[in-house]
């Protein structure tokens, strides 16, 4: 199985770039093996295709929250789809990003919803 996070290297968007280079750096610090797949090369419109009709997630920014179309970065296991940047960062804080990346065994005590996700980052009120 490989994780494969498809980016846009000529992306104008400064949060785009900001959230694909922080998704590459937890990658590495966490010594995650991955390939990347850069959808804005010539010859790269199959993967860009792929990543369009196979992430359920679109990834909004702050300037665009509501995007016609995913955009980068959005993860896979090879053809499974992981999720968007939120995502990803909800599995790191969470301590989840085994899972979050399908690289672990499917036990029980594995398995965390994206609701559980979610909830783990809302602070309890006193």
């Amino acid at each position: 199985m490989v994780v494969k996070v498809f980016i846009s290297r000529v992306s104008g968007n400064y949060e785009v770039k900001s959230r694909q280079q922080r998704v590459l750096s937890i990658l590495d610090s966490k010594n995650i093996e991955y390939e990347v797949v850069d959808i804005s090369g010539e010859n790269s419109e199959g993967a860009r295709e792929f990543m369009k009709n196979n992430s359920t997630s679109f990834g909004s920014t702050m300037s665009d929250p509501n995007p016609n179309h995913p955009l980068p970065p959005q993860i896979f296991n090879d053809g499974e789809y992981c999720g968007d940047y939120d995502m990803f960062d909800m599995a790191n804080e969470a301590g989840n990003m085994k899972t979050f990346l399908k690289l672990c065994e499917d036990k029980e005590n594995d398995k965390v919803s994206r609701v559980e996700m979610i909830l783990k980052q809302i602070p309890l009120a006193e």
